[in-house]
């Protein structure tokens, strides 16, 4: 069995939360503050908020979605917001452009909407990741997939999702793995191709 050049070490990533003061209480205002706030307000509010809403039965992981929805009702925006697929962005200036176009979409269509006050005001805030190594450590494709049974949910998260925001961009911790140390170029694209929403 082929071994890596290197040993790949699983990570135990936290997210701290910080609360940035910036806050919305109409549709025109989360607007502006979605132009403004840093990058990692955008993480937050979209990927981080998947890892942390990933038991969701019901409504949107994705913030600017649920809010839309449940202190706007607005569902259509709502269900806008929540079909971008944050497995098709390469960068967050990306994803922010894409927010920003369905925002003032929707808000060309519903003028009325835009600073109607929401029952409750969207906060943004920012994501902080820490990470740290875990005494989990791979040569072979055999001592990683032995290892990903035994780390937790959130080391998963930080390899698959948060290391697609990393330079270089596009291409997850586990695929990258895969193709580059083990020349298992077709399981690695199978891996980057697994939706994160839906599993």
């Amino acid at each position: 069995m082929r071994a890596a050049k290197a040993p790949f070490r699983f990570m135990a990533a936290s997210t701290l939360t910080r609360i940035t003061g910036r806050r919305a209480s109409t549709l025109l205002e989360l607007l502006d503050g979605i132009r403004r706030c840093d990058d990692a307000s955008i993480f937050h509010h979209t990927f981080q908020s998947l890892e942390e809403h990933h038991f969701l039965t019901e409504g949107f992981s994705n913030d600017f979605a649920q809010w839309a929805l449940a202190a706007c009702n607005e569902p259509l925006l709502g269900e806008r917001l929540a079909s971008l697929d944050v497995n098709q962005y390469k960068t967050l200036a990306d994803v922010r452009t894409d927010i920003v176009k369905a925002l003032e979409a929707h808000l060309r269509r519903s003028p009325e909407a835009a600073s109607r006050q929401a029952f409750e005001a969207f906060h943004f805030c920012e994501a902080l990741t820490v990470a740290v190594p875990t005494q989990w450590e791979a040569w072979t494709l055999s001592e990683f997939c032995d290892a990903l049974r035994q780390v937790s949910v959130h080391t998963v998260y930080y390899h698959f999702v948060t290391a697609r925001l990393r330079e270089p961009l596009a291409l997850n911790d586990f695929s990258f793995l895969v193709e580059d140390s083990f020349g298992l170029r077709e399981h690695g694209d199978q891996i980057d191709l697994i939706d994160i929403y839906t599993n």
